[in-house]
């Protein structure tokens, strides 16, 4: 002993006994606490906003792209297991449906341009969902994928909590659907407004068609920072894009061989 410290005696071959610092026994209380992941979801999307806003609305930095991988890096350097995160998060989870119905609100403020354009859009919901099953099921055979796997990549573009739905029904695996359908919404988040002004399309509501039809919400959430116009009908998309492929796919499935008749 000097000065009134006692260093902690050896034990076992001469190896100091693991302590609990300061930091740990924090860590401890806080993972108990049911708002540190609810916290920690919003802090992070929080500061993927101000990183997104700070690169002038650049979507390579999609704010939910950006904390999404803050997300995952914090759960992995903490050895979090997803469920106890959602155990903390889902009020996030909840809300997804009074937000989801929110979205009709702008569209009631497009209702007379949505008359006008009804068949139209009609058509391209149609040839939208169509080709985003049949597409995603050949190019999934052509690489050798399984019938299952091929079942799952069907509705990427439909909203989760449909998706996943789908998948279940007709023998697909409901956690690869739902990884395919946030990576397919994330890609089009960020690369979609970049592709529709290549092809040099400036009319808000088709290009909010387009985004709804193939990236759902989160492609939906871009769409509302580019214009109201353009999340209005994204909203539109993603919602009867969701209908449609839940009425079709089974039978274009079935239609295919995929499941059994």
């Amino acid at each position: 002993m000097r000065n009134g410290y006692s260093r902690p005696s050896a034990g076992v071959g001469g190896v100091l006994p693991v302590t609990e610092t300061p930091f740990t026994e924090i860590w401890v209380y806080l993972s108990a606490s049911p708002l540190l992941w609810l916290t920690a979801t919003l802090v992070c999307y929080l500061a993927a906003d101000r990183l997104y806003r700070f690169g002038r609305g650049s979507p390579l930095l999609n704010p939910v792209a950006v904390a999404v991988a803050l997300l995952i890096g914090i759960l992995t350097v903490t050895g979090t297991p997803y469920a106890v995160y959602f155990d903390g998060a889902q009020f996030v989870h909840f809300l997804l449906g009074p937000a989801t119905v929110s979205l009709a609100i702008p569209l009631y403020r497009q209702r007379e341009r949505l008359g006008a354009l009804a068949v139209p859009i009609g058509a391209a919901l149609l040839v939208g969902v169509l080709t985003a099953s049949l597409s995603a099921i050949a190019l999934a055979a052509w690489l050798g994928a399984d019938i299952a796997t091929q079942i799952s990549l069907a509705p990427k573009s439909v909203t989760a909590p449909v998706a996943m739905g789908i998948s279940e029904k007709l023998g697909g695996i409901p956690s690869l659907t739902a990884v395919l359908v946030v990576s397919t919404g994330i890609v089009g988040a960020v690369f979609g407004t970049g592709v529709l002004r290549l092809l040099r399309i400036r009319d808000d509501a088709v290009k909010g068609v387009a985004m709804g039809v193939t990236s759902h919400g989160i492609g939906t959430a871009r769409a509302f920072q580019v214009s109201p116009t353009m999340g209005a009908f994204s909203g539109l998309a993603m919602a009867l894009s969701a209908f449609l492929t839940a009425a079709l796919l089974p039978s274009i499935l079935d239609w295919l061989g995929l499941v059994g008749g």
